[in-house]
């Protein structure tokens, strides 16, 4: 091949220019070098399209004289060397000094960074240059060039279709699921185009190693945490009913009362450990016992009541068991200072505080919130994760699993539980990280070993006999009670809610109720020996075999006409548990349900159990005993507990495969794995029977929270109604368009000030009202509030606009499409309302628009479908006091929709009418409704504010 040389003289270079063949060649150095050109400006492009004419004409536009002007041919490859079509052999980086410099550091060039003069001044891909998809810093202005770089390293014009920039989420919002997954691709994809060598092989490495950095420290900062809060509760529960002396035992007074007495095998020989009536010298029984009421209702009272002060004036969201607040914040919803450090503090502290009261309430389910707040401390140490909520969302699956491994000494368990019960968006990496996060937590439990017993939780317990085939029927029961008891529990813990939120009657403050229930709980708790005991003693003792039993503190071992007594007060335990939980779950201190459910299906799976052991023991030649063995006991009391124990926390939270598995590990017995999953299962559908939605989805549901499940595909507990999407959605009529151009400043901001709504869809103009984006609030006033401040301060009276201006002067003017998104998703106005359900569900959007044509029809909001499928159309009429309802109507009733308004809660976006405009639509027929709101009727009589 012949190379080009640019000195030859013209008439000779026209010659050969005649040969098709160098035409070729040409033709391909130009299109190459044309390529390497960044993308131009609107304004160059405009200029270069005066001077197309005369490039048309002028052919010989290699003319040497023409050279120098144009600089074409500047540094080309073409003069160095001749073009060959032939594979060159990789050169070992050892050849040249150069070469080995560029392999260590991945400079390509081995040498400088010098680059080429032609692309130096549009080379705007550098450090300095905002990502499309990363919130702009204020503290940083905007070149107005509007490029940034794309997968080639070519800059990419702002200006091309996309979702947009972003500054961020308001409190009480949806994420982008889309968006955020997008932004995490685009930063992927310049960390692994930009770095080579050595050096680039290890800042991919440590860009990867991030994730599992924060995963190793969350395990162990949550080990260490459940070992504290276990040892701390322990002690608090035990200092109500004494204290551990400092005498000959050599014990302490901050030791409880299984270290004090480490060593006895009956706790009544201990002389470490006094009771306060012996301390305060008492000495007849009834003096001794009154006593000892006194001061366990003291502490009691007092320990509630100081839990109580820590979340009120420390830490609101530290109250209940936090789960259903992760679940929603998994499913993608802002809740801002919920896993903030004082957050996590005030919960570990008056988790420790609630538990040691004495209370029916368990730290199990806190645990899991307690997991995450360690987790979203230890990503803000890495921006790249803390800067994306997709990822966030992961990580934050993977550490709640910790919560649940700690909490019951089951790391699989755990896993399970963040994937069947928490978690929205669980991919294969995210079940892999849980078990990792979940394993260093129970390995650091393990080391610490609180309980000096080496067991992870106080009830872990171990089987060495099997079941028999009989037992099936009462496990079976056990399996039908415990759905009773979750299906009731349920719908009594809400009307309790409910009742104190709807109710008229003057009640008192939350830290007024809180000592009321703990007084009472007290009262009711000591003169039951079962009940007195701290939840996770009973329910070890309520697991244990009296084979292994050497201090019977309890009596479950009692035999003949003792027994009796035993099962009347382990049933009378029972009943009265389920009231007192009723009631404690859901006051404003840091409590779980977990624990208390298992303490009330254990204290009912071990009656049943010394049931059958009786009977067994009095008709032996009973043909369902024949399979018993003679000198082996045939019934153990302990299998029913735990199996009745499994069953109430399957009614009550309706999860079973974790359920199963967390079973299992506490038991160790896989033996027992079949009459758990037969009690579980029928514990799962006796509830569902009462309710579909277990404890944590009502209570998602009465705080309102606008969560949709992705599993549910529409029969479950979410029914989709079979209607059109067009009598859900908000028409074109109520909503604030922004028309593309007409704008100023000053007018977007008068925009802003006399709405609320969430966003604004942008159309070409109101006649035909074709679509070109949508604009978020939060962006909208973000530009806005930086254009009138330096160093741009645009006056008012500035043009803005949403659409390709080419006349506009780019300084003087503030152009929002950066931020607008030029490509949201869009459905057919006729789409079913079960296809946009899917798309909130599987994609995780926050609005779909609806169009006719290209033409806006109308809008559909996340929280609307969570308001139409839960039915919460009455709760949104009389919570708000202010919006309408804007939407059409059906005879299920499922229109008439209102507007929300309030800090704690989501405002629903684009949606909302005045009173006014409902009390005429009300007076109007159907027919008229629907003409009113014809996707043509842009500007009509309905309530259309076209700017």
């Amino acid at each position: 091949m012949t190379a080009i040389h640019t000195h030859e003289e013209p008439n000779q270079r026209r010659s050969r220019g005649s040969n098709p063949f160098d035409i070729h060649i040409i033709l391909i150095l130009i299109t190459c070098r044309h390529l390497q050109q960044p993308p131009r400006s609107p304004l160059h492009q405009q200029h270069d399209n005066f001077d197309d004419d005369e490039e048309n004409d002028d052919i010989d536009f290699l003319d040497p004289e023409e050279e120098e002007d144009t600089g074409i041919f500047e540094n080309d490859p073409l003069d160095e060397e001749p073009i060959s079509f032939k594979r060159k052999q990789k050169q070992s980086v050892l050849v040249k000094p150069a070469r080995l410099l560029s392999a260590i550091t991945g400079n390509r060039l081995g040498g400088g960074t010098t680059q080429s003069p032609a692309r130096s001044p549009h080379n705007l891909s550098g450090a300095n240059t905002p990502s499309r998809l990363q919130g702009l810093d204020t503290s940083r202005s905007d070149n107005g060039n509007g490029l940034t770089p794309s997968k080639d390293g070519v800059p990419v014009d702002w200006y091309q279709e996309g979702p947009g920039r972003r500054v961020g989420y308001e409190d009480m919002t949806a994420i982008d699921w889309i968006f955020e997954y997008t932004k995490e691709r685009q930063r992927l994809r310049a960390l692994y185009s930009s770095a080579s060598g050595v050096l680039g092989y290890v800042q991919q490495l440590l860009d990867a190693s991030q994730v599992w950095v924060v995963l190793v420290l969350t395990g162990l900062a949550v080990g260490a945490l459940a070992a504290a809060i276990g040892v701390t509760t322990d002690w608090l529960g035990d200092v109500k009913v004494g204290y551990c002396s400092s005498g000959k035992e050599g014990g302490a007074f901050y030791l409880n009362k299984d270290f004090c007495c480490l060593g006895y095998d009956q706790g009544e020989k201990c002389l470490g450990w006094r009771p306060w009536a012996t301390a305060l010298g008492v000495g007849n029984a009834g003096g001794r016992w009154f006593v000892g009421y006194f001061f366990y209702i003291l502490f009691a009272v007092t320990f509630a009541l100081c839990s109580s002060i820590l979340v009120q004036e420390y830490g609101i969201y530290a109250k209940h068991s936090g789960i259903p607040e992760i679940k929603t914040v998994l499913g993608g919803f802002i809740i801002k200072r919920f896993l903030g450090v004082w957050t996590l503090v005030t919960k570990s502290l008056g988790l420790i505080l609630a538990t040691g009261s004495g209370m029916w309430l368990g730290k199990e389910g806190p645990l899991v919130h307690v997991a995450c707040c360690c987790a979203n401390l230890f990503i803000k140490l890495f921006p790249n994760i803390n800067n994306n909520e997709a990822r966030k969302r992961e990580v934050l699956s993977a550490a709640a699993a910790s919560g649940i491994s700690v909490a019951f000494g089951s790391p699989i368990g755990g896993v399970l539980f963040s994937l069947e019960q928490l978690s929205y968006y669980f991919p294969d990496k995210t079940m892999w990280q849980s078990f990792v996060c979940a394993m260093t937590a129970a390995v650091m439990v393990q080391a610490i070993d609180p309980f000096r017993s080496g067991q992870l939780v106080l009830y872990q317990v171990k089987y060495t006999s099997h079941w028999h085939g009989f037992e099936i029927v009462p496990f079976a029961i056990l399996g039908v009670v415990g759905g009773i008891y979750g299906g009731l529990f349920i719908k009594a813990n809400m009307r309790v809610a409910q009742w104190k939120k709807s109710t008229n009657l003057p009640l008192p403050g939350p830290l007024v109720q809180v000592g009321i229930v703990a007084f009472l709980t007290a009262l009711i708790n000591y003169p039951n020996f079962y009940m007195r005991a701290q939840n996770s003693d009973l329910v070890s003792q309520l697991f244990s075999q009296c084979s292994q039993m050497l201090d019977d503190q309890f009596g479950l071992c009692k035999t003949g006409a003792a027994t009796a007594g035993t099962i009347i007060l382990l049933l009378f335990a029972a009943v009265l548990g389920f009231f007192l939980a009723s009631i404690t779950f859901g006051l404003q201190i840091p409590a779980g349900i977990i624990l208390p459910s298992m303490a009330i299906g254990a204290l009912t799976g071990r009656a049943l159990g010394i049931i059958m052991e009786i009977w067994q023991h009095n008709h032996p030649g009973f043909i369902a005993f024949a399979s018993c063995e003679p000198d082996i006991p045939c019934i153990t009391p302990g299998t029913y507990a735990i199996i009745g124990a499994a069953a109430a926390l399957a009614g009550v939270t309706r999860l079973t495969v974790s359920i199963v598995v967390i079973t299992f590990e506490l038991t160790g017995a896989l033996t027992y794995v079949l009459p758990i999953m037969v009690a579980v299962m029928l514990a799962k559908w006796v509830g569902d029977a009462f309710s579909r939605r277990g404890i944590y989805e009502s209570w998602i549901h009465f705080s309102g929270y606008p969560f949709l499940d992705n599993g549910d595909d529409g029969a479950g507990r979410l029914h989709v109604p079979d209607i059109p999407a067009g009598q859900i959605m908000t028409r074109i009529e109520d909503l604030v368009v922004l028309t593309a151009t007409g704008h100023t400043v000053g007018s977007l901001r008068r925009v802003l000030e006399s709405c609320d709504y969430r966003g604004f869809p942008v159309v070409r103009d109101p006649r035909d009202a074709l679509l070109l984006g949508y604009i978020s609030r939060a962006e909208l006033a973000y530009n806005l509030a930086s254009a009138v401040q330096p160093p741009r301060s645009l006056p008012p009276e500035a043009e803005a606009f949403f659409s390709h201006q080419p006349l506009a002067d780019p300084v003087a003017t503030l152009d929002l499409r950066p931020w607008m998104d030029q490509t949201p998703l869009t459905l057919p106005a006729r789409s079913s309302l079960h296809l946009a359900v899917s798309y909130f569900q599987k994609l995780g959007v926050r609005y779909v628009l609806f169009v006719e044509r290209g033409s806006l029809v109308g809008v559909l909001t996340k929280k609307d479908c969570w308001y139409v499928l839960n039915g919460a159309d009455e709760t949104r009429r009389t919570a708000g006091g202010a919006g309408g309802g804007a939407g059409g109507r059906d005879g299920d009733g499922v229109g008439d929709r209102t507007r929300e308004m309030g800090e704690e809660v989501e405002e629903r976006g684009l949606l909302g009418r005045d009173s006014a405009d409902d009390d005429e639509l009300e007076e109007e027929g159907d027919d008229d409704i629907n003409r009113s709101r014809s996707p043509r009727n842009v500007g009509g009589r309905g309530r259309v504010v076209v700017l």
